[in-house]
């Protein structure tokens, strides 16, 4: 039986500069991701977007990689997300169950794509939780906008507001990609069925649109607040020059009747 660990340890990974360390033999390796094969067949599969995947490891092991790998993290998350999945290799035929898959026999780029496949699934855990608190916190306003006919937000705490809202959106949006088939399913046959029973038992694709619905509302309802918020600064703008127009007026009218 083998046993497959993902965790989400962080926002993002830097891919390069771990590559120029870490010297372990390199199965696979581009700019968002690297695949080690590691001795006893063990493996390890690290992702751009703040993954680390594990095969056949202690936990002494994956403790001391994760602490080798903190320094090339970015935005650590206090509480990492994780998933365990298991391999057997001495079935008569692949069968996919909830947390474990069987299959007769396995080489290193089956065992990738179970491996990229858990990983995706914890990676939607972690951009379904990003995109939750995106929505608590817009409908958190649309509900005060709702009771009082107005933003509670400034100027300045508006823009503050939208502009991190959008950070954390662009991340997400920027690390969708990972969820197309690898090259390899498309020349072999075995490797898509495989990838596509996965997809099925992680319930990828559902997972993946209700990020991105969830997503698309919270696109609206900023476009909405940065209309409000140039509305509110136009009406702003329209008073001041009002208010110009009506002193130069009194100045007018005191010096006629002054002079």
């Amino acid at each position: 039986m083998l046993r497959v660990l993902s965790y989400q340890i962080a926002d993002s990974i830097d891919i390069k500069a771990f590559k120029a360390t870490f010297t372990a033999e390199i199965y696979f390796a581009d700019s968002e991701e690297l695949f080690y094969r590691m001795e006893g067949d063990k493996l390890i599969y690290v992702f751009k977007y703040g993954i680390v995947c594990f095969l056949n490891h202690s936990e002494v092991e994956i403790t001391s990689f994760i602490q080798l790998i903190t320094p090339f993290s970015r935005h650590l998350l206090e509480e990492r997300l994780s998933e365990e999945f298991d391999i057997e290799t001495s079935a008569p035929k692949m069968k996919l169950g909830y947390n474990k898959i069987e299959i007769n026999g396995s080489n290193i780029d089956t065992l990738r794509l179970i491996m990229l496949n858990v990983s995706q699934s914890v990676a939607l855990d972690h951009y379904n939780e990003q995109t939750n608190i995106l929505l608590e916190e817009t409908n958190h306003h649309t509900q005060i906008l709702e009771r009082k006919g107005k933003l509670d937000l400034t100027g300045t705490n508006l823009k503050k507001y939208i502009g991190r809202t959008l950070n954390i959106k662009n991340r997400i949006a920027e690390n969708l990609y990972i969820f197309d088939s690898p090259e390899e399913t498309w020349e072999d046959e075995n490797l898509n069925k495989l990838d596509i029973g996965l997809k099925k038992t992680f319930d990828l694709q559902a997972r993946f649109r209700t990020i991105q619905e969830g997503l698309q509302i919270v696109k609206e309802n900023l476009e909405l607040f940065k209309d409000l918020l140039q509305y509110r600064n136009s009406v702003v703008l329209e008073w001041i020059v009002i208010t110009l127009i009506l002193v130069e007026v009194l100045n007018l009218l005191f010096e006629k009747i002054f002079h």
